[in-house]
């Protein structure tokens, strides 16, 4: 009887340790996402693609056109307001930058 309880514990612990990477890479990626810091438009990374807050702030920029925003951009994820551009930040959803490509 011992046996079959240290067998069904062992199987238990092994599937359970199998199973770990699946559950802990879900509850990292949630838990990422919701905690996003928003871009400093300030930053390096984001002069480069001169990325603003407010898109009528490009209005000047060659390559901006009217209602162009980084909510309507493929780049931009809804669920977190992150940006494929700038993977550890979120970004204002009027904002705008250099990069923007229209969705779908």
């Amino acid at each position: 009887m011992a046996n079959q309880s240290r067998r069904k514990f062992m199987r238990n612990s092994v599937l359970g340790l199998a199973a770990l990477p699946f559950g802990a890479g879900i509850l990292s990626k949630t838990a990422f996402a919701q905690e996003l810091p928003r871009l400093d438009p300030s930053s390096p990374t984001a002069q480069a693609l001169n990325y603003v807050e407010n898109a009528s702030d490009a209005s000047d920029h060659p390559a901006f056109e009217e209602g162009e925003l980084c909510s309507n951009c493929m780049f931009f994820v809804e669920g977190t307001e992150g940006c494929q551009l700038f993977p550890e930040n979120s970004v204002e959803p009027d904002g705008w930058c250099q990069s923007w490509i229209a969705q779908g």
